[in-house]
């Protein structure tokens, strides 16, 4: 029977666990290893659990489904996630990839991917003619983030897709920012989608986990091999953390939208922010190919104000919102870019891209609106 995502989110794939006694917690296995009946047989399914474990599994089939996946592999966090990807490619091998992209994913480019022979092209993939310019016969993938970390741009995955598949090229989307919820890209044409799990699948700043789902069948096999050969599988106990935060994924996240909204248009209206980027706001570029492509704009808003000096004030005077540098938790975060998520982008890069000592990113969490808009007062203007 099709499920909706809101009963995904809470029964997660096959909710029969083995061996379970019917709980409704799926059972952590907290075990290295699993016994072989006799010499020449395997136990079925399950051999150490580096390579498969059955709360891991639970979990992996679970995300799978909330993407339409036909398989989800689960690694220690989303850098292992996106390290594990690239894997894929041989020295050589082109890549086209949004140049707003988190600091992590630059720095695993600049100082290993290259290093492995991978050419790696960035350009601004909110431009539909500068990517038709950049995807060529000699493409492997395209890269993309939509809503970009942090500068919250637009980037049309169905248009990526068709260029990328013109080419024979793949297309692989980072969809942390949105999560399953909010916005599926292999319906949308990708073959690879990645998650930070840490972020709003876990949801509870709790746990690291990170995610790659697949469209089919393609990479499968090769994914799962890096996967237990790197070592970067997500444990028992940190598996049942994020089956447990998923459970209210919809809920969390409609709440934690409904807040972003409320703050982003009262930033609007406050004489010494410069800029608010939201992608919820009809006045954002991206509004109209994002409202096409997803079911909701998420949580995560960006905003730059008139003075270094005030954003360092913002930042040391407030009170509820945690100034710290992740996403996607209960709590409100705020975020100084240029020296936390960005650090490892070049200066004029970082400049170029308009992450300057005036600019904040927020994470708005789960808190009354109205004692996030106060706080941000008292801290911006008290």
């Amino acid at each position: 029977m099709k499920q909706s995502i809101e009963t995904l989110c809470v029964h997660g794939g096959d909710h029969r666990f083995p061996d379970s006694r019917e709980a409704l917690s799926m059972p952590i296995y907290q075990t290295a290893a699993f016994a072989h009946p006799d010499l020449g047989h395997s136990p079925d399914r399950f051999y150490y659990t580096r390579l498969t474990n059955p709360t891991r599994n639970h979990l992996e089939e679970t995300v799978a489904a909330l993407e339409g996946a036909e398989k989800a592999i689960a690694f220690t966090s989303g850098m292992a996630a996106i390290t594990a990807v690239f894997e894929l490619f041989a020295p050589g091998d082109r890549i086209v990839a949004s140049a707003d992209l988190y600091g992590g994913t630059v720095l695993l480019f600049d100082s290993i991917s290259k290093k492995n022979g991978l050419n790696l092209e960035l350009v601004d993939t909110t431009d539909a003619d500068a990517v038709r310019a950049a995807v060529t016969p000699g493409t492997r993938a395209v890269y993309i983030e939509t809503p970009s970390n942090p500068m919250m741009n637009v980037t049309d995955i169905r248009l990526c897709a068709e260029l990328a598949h013109s080419v024979g090229a793949i297309l692989i989307v980072d969809n942390t920012f949105l999560s399953p919820y909010f916005q599926n890209p292999i319906a949308l044409g990708a073959d690879i989608v990645i998650h930070s799990g840490t972020k709003y699948l876990g949801g509870h700043n709790d746990t690291l986990a990170g995610f790659i789902c697949l469209k089919d069948d393609t990479y499968s096999e090769k994914l799962y091999k890096i996967s237990y050969t790197l070592g970067a599988t997500l444990s028992p106990f940190d598996s049942w953390l994020m089956i447990r935060g998923i459970k209210t994924l919809a809920i969390r996240m409609e709440r934690a939208q409904e807040n972003a909204l409320k703050i982003a248009n009262w930033l609007k209206t406050q004489k010494n922010v410069t800029k608010v980027y939201y992608v919820g706001l009809p006045e954002h570029p991206g509004y109209a190919v994002n409202a096409q492509q997803s079911r909701g704009s998420g949580a995560m808003l960006s905003f730059a104000v008139a003075t270094p000096e005030l954003a360092q004030q913002i930042l040391a005077k407030v009170k509820i919102i945690t100034f710290a540098e992740s996403l996607g938790g209960p709590e409100s975060l705020i975020t100084f870019p240029a020296t936390q998520t960005h650090a490892d982008v070049a200066p004029e890069e970082r400049e170029r891209l308009g992450i300057t000592d005036c600019f904040l990113r927020m994470s708005v969490g789960l808190e009354k609106a109205e004692d996030l808009i106060a706080d941000l007062n008292q801290a911006m203007n008290g």
